[in-house]
């Protein structure tokens, strides 16, 4: 007998050992790792690569080949009788290889890959920002399933209490000292806790199945949720992305302003061009020849009509948009805080209140067992005072998990 509870306790105690631990930290960072915006980022840098080297390909040469074979209706002739000049064919080909070299672009092409790497920084952000704000979703079910966990544990202790006194029950029963049919009372109420244990278990096996899609892991209906330590420090301090993604924001105005004074910056522009063709350069020699050109241009839009000054303008207009949509989002999210920091305040004093009402309970159950082991009340009378008991201490497990909900989200509204 000895060996086999031995072989229980090492079972029981290897099935604890292998239960699956989760916490709030966990799930975090499994949402920043495997929900599939947090891919975005990566796909966003490559992206950001590719157009990077489209950019750089500015400095290269550029090389056109044009083959072109006309048919005209006229041509050019010499109005000069027996000048022997061969008037021109109407039909004509032309074959040339030309070649286009960037020699001085104003800063454009530099300019153009600074504003892309700033894009590239506020799109990661977006990113972060969108992940950041999947958090809350993560509390909500973390706590929810955890206020479920908790209130398991309580129905657990529940029943114990309830299954002892129907052995004390049945055994007043058998000495006389209760009436027959007062073990049913119990019983009954002991049928409502499994119907209860039912509902909490599917509520919970939910809670996670929609957990576990949220941060891309399989999670065991068996697992254990830790109670996570949150501090919080209630002052009204931000450190959200969202700030920095305004910053970035506003970066890239900065980096758009100076594209724009590059666009209308003199080009400098060297070109070579060689060819086959009938006829050739010399317009007078009607057969097929080689030619080249070789040369410099310079480009230089001098007036644009005023365009490079309205897209600054407008460029203004969306930096002080941003400026208001940061001193909004501030607004609220203090707003937001202060109402957190209220519902902080009001779950601390719930629960020292849960406390006293807790410890009064249980004067009041343990003069009810006395009662009912001395045949004084019934059952029914009994399992009043265990369910009060049992509510209030519900309810301070409640308050506790919701202080604990609400200290996690202000810290998510805070940017801790």
């Amino acid at each position: 007998m000895s060996k086999l509870s031995t072989f229980i306790i090492a079972l029981l105690s290897l099935s604890v050992f292998s239960q699956e631990q989760l916490t709030l930290n966990e799930c975090y960072q499994l949402l920043n790792t495997n929900y599939p915006l947090a891919k975005q980022s990566a796909l966003l840098e490559n992206q950001n690569a590719l157009d990077l080297e489209v950019i750089k390909t500015e400095k290269l040469p550029k090389i056109d080949f044009l083959a072109q074979a006309t048919y005209q209706s006229d041509v050019i002739e010499i109005p000069i009788p027996n000048a022997g000049i061969e008037s021109l064919n109407k039909d004509q080909y032309r074959a040339t290889l030309s070649v286009n070299q960037l020699i001085y672009g104003g800063g454009i092409v530099n300019a153009s890959l600074n504003a892309k790497s700033v894009a590239l920084k506020a799109q990661q952000k977006q990113v972060e920002v969108s992940l950041y704000q999947l958090k809350k979703q993560v509390n909500q079910l973390y706590f929810s399933i955890l206020l479920a966990q908790e209130k398991r544990g309580l129905l657990i202790e529940k029943e114990k209490q309830l299954n002892a006194k129907l052995k004390e029950v049945r055994s007043g029963i058998k000495n006389g000292l209760l009436l027959p049919t007062s073990d049913k009372v119990i019983e009954a109420e002991l049928l409502k806790i499994n119907q209860q244990f039912l509902e909490i278990n599917l509520n919970k096996e939910s809670l996670i199945n929609s957990l576990s899609s949220l941060i891309g892991k399989e999670i065991e209906t068996s697992s254990n949720f830790e109670n996570p330590m949150v501090s919080t420090e209630l002052d009204n301090e931000i450190t959200r992305p969202e700030l920095e993604l305004f910053q970035l924001k506003k970066e890239q105005i900065k980096t758009s302003e100076a594209l724009i004074s590059k666009e209308n910056s003199p080009k400098l522009m060297g070109f070579a061009t060689g060819g086959y063709g009938n006829p050739g350069l010399n317009m007078l020699d009607n057969s097929f020849q080689g030619f080249y050109t070789v040369g410099i241009k310079l480009n230089w839009n001098v007036f644009d009509w005023n365009t490079t000054k309205k897209k600054r303008e407008s460029l203004s207009v969306n930096k002080d948009i941003i400026d208001n949509e940061a001193e909004i989002f501030t607004l609220n999210t203090n707003i937001e805080l202060s109402q957190q920091q209220s519902e902080i305040k009001k779950l601390e004093g719930f629960i020292i209140s849960d406390l006293e009402i807790i410890k009064l309970r249980k004067d009041v159950l343990k003069s009810a067992e006395s009662q009912l082991r001395n045949g004084v009340i019934t059952p029914s009378a009994y399992i009043i005072e265990l369910t009060n008991l049992y509510e209030d201490e519900n309810n301070l497990n409640t308050h506790k998990v919701q202080l604990l909900f609400a200290k996690a989200n202000y810290n998510i509204t805070k940017g801790n």
